[in-house]
C-alpha cells in the first residue's frame, strides 16, 4: 500500500533529498505565510510614505500609474509562485537559480538578495522613528535621537526575530491586522464625511495638481513617469513568502497562495484607498505641499485630533514590514551560508537547537543596520534607500529570465500551484514590465550616486566570490543532495 505524505512530510522529504537536515521549525500557517508577505509589500506604510511625492512630481493624476504597476507586479508574483511551489527552501531565488542553472549563478542570485534584504530593516526602522514615533510623541525633529530610537527598534526585532518564527508570524498578524483596519477606517470615515458634507472632489482624479505648469511632466524621467515610485516600492516584498518556505506548513500550496493573494489584496486595497484620499482633498496646494499628506487630509476633513491615533497605527505596520525585511535578510544568509558560500558560514549557518532560528545570521542583519546608523550621513542613508530600489528589481529581472530558461526542469507538484498553459503569456508579460519598470527607476532617479552605488555594492561581493574561485572552488561547482532532482521533465 503506497503511503499518501502530507504537506509537510512532503517539503521535509524535498528538503532531505536536497541535502539539508529540515532544521528551520515548520510552524507558519496560511494566513501567517500570508501575513509576512502582506506586512512586507505593507499597502499602507508605501502609501503614506509616497502620496507626497506623486502630489508633487505629477499631481493626482499619477494615481493612475498604480494599477498599471499592479498588474506588472501581479505577473511577477505569478512567475515567483510557480517557482515556489516547486522548490520550496530557504533563499528562494538564490536556490531556485543554484539547483536549476549553477551555483555560481546562484551566488549571484543570493548576493543581491542579501544587499537588498539587509538593507531594508534600517531604512524602514529610521523612516518609522523620524516620521512616525517622534511625531507621536511630540519630539522636535532631530537627526541623532531618530538614529538612536532606529537602533533600539533594531535590537527589539532582533529579539523577536531569533525568539521563534512563530512570535514573528504572530506579530505580523497582529500588523496586518491593524494595517487592514487603518485602510478600512480612514477609507469608510471619508467616505462617510463625503457624503454628508456633500464635499467631494472627483476633478481631483484627473488634476494635475500644483505640477500644472511644469514642464517636464511628460519627458522621459519627468514628473508623470516619477509617480510610478507609489507602485514601484510599495507592490514588492512579496518574495518574502517563498523565502520563508522552510517554515511554512504545506509550503507548495501555502506560499504560492500567500505571494499571489498579498500582492492581489494589496493593490485592490491601496487603490481604492488613494481613490477615496484623492477625492477628499479640499484644499490641494497645502496638502501637495505638506510632508504627510494622508494627516493633512484627515486634518482638513475631521480635525487634529485623528493625527494620534493615525500615527500610532502606521508605527506599527511600519514595525512589521521591518521586522520581516530583518527576518527575511536573515533567511538568505543562513541558505547561502549552510552550502558554504557565504562569509563565515560555518558560523552564519548555525540554527539555534532550542529556537529553531538561525541567531548569527540575524546577528548580522542587526550589526549591517547598526554601522549603517553609526557611520553613515542623511544624505548617504536617502541615496541607500533609492538604490535598494534598484537592487530590489535586479533578482526580480534575473528570476524571471531563470524561470523562461529553466521551466522545462520544474517538474509539477500534486496539488501545488501551476499556471498551466498561461505560463509562457504571463511570464513574458513579467519579463517585459520589469525591463520597463527598471527603466522607469534609473530615469527618474535624481542623480547617478544611487545608481552608482546600487551597482558598485552589487560589484563588491564578487571580491568574495573570487576568494571562493581561488580557495573554496568546490563549493560553486556542486550542489548538496540529490543530482539528478532536477534533470530535464518530458
Amino acid at each position: 500500500m503506497t503511503q499518501v505524505l502530507t504537506g509537510d512530510e512532503a517539503a521535509d522529504n524535498f528538503c532531505e533529498d536536497c541535502g539539508y537536515e529540515p532544521e528551520l521549525k515548520r510552524t507558519l500557517n496560511g494566513f501567517q505565510v500570508f501575513a509576512i508577505s502582506f506586512a512586507s509589500l505593507s499597502v499602507a506604510v508605501g502609501i503614506f510614505a509616497t502620496y507626497d511625492d506623486v502630489l508633487r512630481d505629477s499631481g493626482p493624476v499619477g494615481i493612475w500609474l498604480f494599477p498599471i504597476v499592479a498588474i506588472g507586479q501581479i505577473l511577477v508574483a505569478l512567475v515567483y509562485a510557480q517557482f515556489a511551489a516547486r522548490i520550496p527552501l530557504s533563499g528562494s531565488s538564490y536556490a531556485w537559480a543554484s539547483r536549476l542553472a549553477s551555483p555560481k549563478l546562484g551566488w549571484a542570485f543570493g548576493w543581491l538578495a542579501v544587499l537588498s534584504a539587509v538593507a531594508g530593516p534600517v531604512t524602514i526602522d529610521n523612516a518609522l522613528a523620524s516620521q512616525c514615533l517622534m511625531p507621536l510623541f511630540g519630539m522636535e525633529p532631530s537627526e541623532t535621537t531618530a538614529r538612536v530610537m532606529t537602533v533600539a527598534l533594531l535590537i527589539i526585532q532582533f529579539v523577536l526575530a531569533v525568539a521563534a518564527t512563530r512570535i514573528v508570524g504572530w506579530v505580523n498578524s497582529l500588523s496586518v491586522g491593524v494595517e487592514l483596519g487603518i485602510l478600512l477606517v480612514i477609507g469608510v470615515a471619508l467616505t462617510i464625511a463625503i457624503i454628508v458634507s456633500g464635499n467631494a472632489a472627483p476633478a481631483n482624479l484627473f488634476s494635475r495638481g500644483i505640477t500644472e505648469a511644469d514642464p517636464n511632466f511628460w519627458v522621459i524621467g519627468g514628473g508623470l513617469m516619477a509617480a510610478s515610485i507609489m507602485g514601484l516600492s510599495t507592490l514588492v516584498g512579496f518574495e518574502t513568502a517563498s523565502n520563508m518556505a522552510e517554515e511554512a506548513k504545506n509550503p507548495t500550496r501555502t506560499v504560492p497562495r500567500a505571494i499571489i493573494g498579498s500582492v492581489v489584496a494589496a493593490s485592490v486595497l491601496g487603490m481604492v484607498f488613494v481613490i477615496i484620499l484623492t477625492v477628499s482633498i479640499t484644499d490641494m496646494a497645502k496638502v501637495s505641499n505638506t510632508e504627510s499628506p494622508v494627516a493633512e487630509i484627515m486634518n482638513q476633513r475631521f480635525g487634529p485630533g485623528f493625527e494620534r491615533p493615525l500615527l500610532a497605527a502606521i508605527a506599527l505596520a511600519f514595525f512589521g514590514a521591518a521586522l520581516v525585511s530583518m527576518v527575511s535578510g536573515a533567511r538568505y544568509i543562513y541558505a547561502m551560508s549552510r552550502d558554504g558560500r557565504f562569509p563565515a558560514h560555518k558560523v552564519m549557518g548555525r540554527v539555534d537547537p532550542r529556537t529553531r532560528t538561525p541567531i548569527p545570521a540575524t546577528f548580522l542583519v542587526l550589526g549591517v543596520g547598526v554601522i549603517l546608523m553609526a557611520v553613515m550621513p542623511g544624505d548617504a542613508l536617502l541615496q541607500l534607500i533609492m538604490a535598494g530600489a534598484i537592487v530590489t528589481i535586479l533578482p526580480y529581472l534575473f528570476t524571471i529570465i531563470l524561470y523562461l530558461a529553466t521551466r522545462h526542469k520544474l517538474d509539477r507538484k500534486p496539488g501545488g500551484f501551476d499556471l498551466g498553459r498561461w505560463e509562457w503569456p504571463v511570464a513574458i508579460g513579467a519579463l517585459v514590465w520589469v525591463i520597463i519598470s527598471l527603466f522607469v527607476v534609473i530615469t527618474t532617479s535624481p542623480g547617478w550616486a544611487p545608481i552608482v552605488l546600487a551597482f558598485g555594492v552589487s560589484a563588491a561581493g564578487g571580491l568574495y566570490f573570487l576568494y571562493m574561485w581561488k580557495f573554496n572552488r568546490s563549493v560553486l561547482e556542486e550542489e548538496p543532495g540529490d543530482p539528478n532532482m532536477f534533470a530535464e521533465v518530458e
